[in-house]
């Protein structure tokens, strides 16, 4: 398997832009997270996370188009590639989430973000104080952080047969340990 380090310099070596690092650290903290509660190797899924959106910058409009000529030359097996890939299900690919793992990216991806925004809206702008209660009032606020598909979110949820809620949950307490990594940390 491949280390931490070699997934950052293959993160680095095709992008540069520090919102989309954040958002990489994000997920890959979540994912851990989720890897735990399931039993599974919380590096490996780590890495899926670190790794989800490989070529997103360089190919925004492309998205995953391209994760595999970028993850296959550097040695990532095809469970991994397949795993990144069905994060776009129904949105840029076809390749549908069937287990764990996958299922917990394609929940996790836009639910980090939509986090994110709630807590920068908080006098505090920390995800240590905030709680589920509170991401789940600006839920039904179309306005609020429009770009982000709930529905993905309310899908993924779905798929791993958890309450959103507890989704929710999960992804806050997988996101205060790198709150300061990710700009999450605020005035506590």
């Amino acid at each position: 398997m491949h280390s931490r380090e070699e997934a950052l310099e293959l993160w680095r070596k095709n992008n540069d832009d520090d919102y989309l690092y954040r958002h990489a650290l994000s997920v890959e903290a979540t994912m851990r997270r989720f890897a735990v509660k399931y039993g599974e190797d919380p590096e490996y899924w780590g890495l899926v996370g670190l790794l989800h959106d490989i070529d997103y910058q360089k190919y925004p409009e492309e998205h995953l188009k391209h994760a595999r000529e970028l993850l296959e030359p550097a040695g990532y097996p095809e469970g991994f590639i397949r795993a990144v890939l069905s994060h776009g299900f129904g949105i840029c690919t076809e390749v549908e989430p069937v287990n764990a793992m996958e299922k917990t990216l394609f929940a996790i991806d836009e639910l980090t973000g939509f986090i994110s925004a709630c807590v920068l809206m908080r006098p505090s702008k920390s995800v240590l104080d905030i709680e589920a209660k509170s991401v789940r009032k600006k839920w039904g606020t179309a306005a609020f952080a429009a770009k982000i598909r709930r529905d993905i979110i309310q899908k993924g949820a779905d798929m791993l047969g958890l309450p959103l809620d507890e989704v929710i949950q999960e992804t806050i307490l997988a996101l205060r340990p790198v709150a300061a990594e990710i700009g999450l940390k605020g005035n506590l």
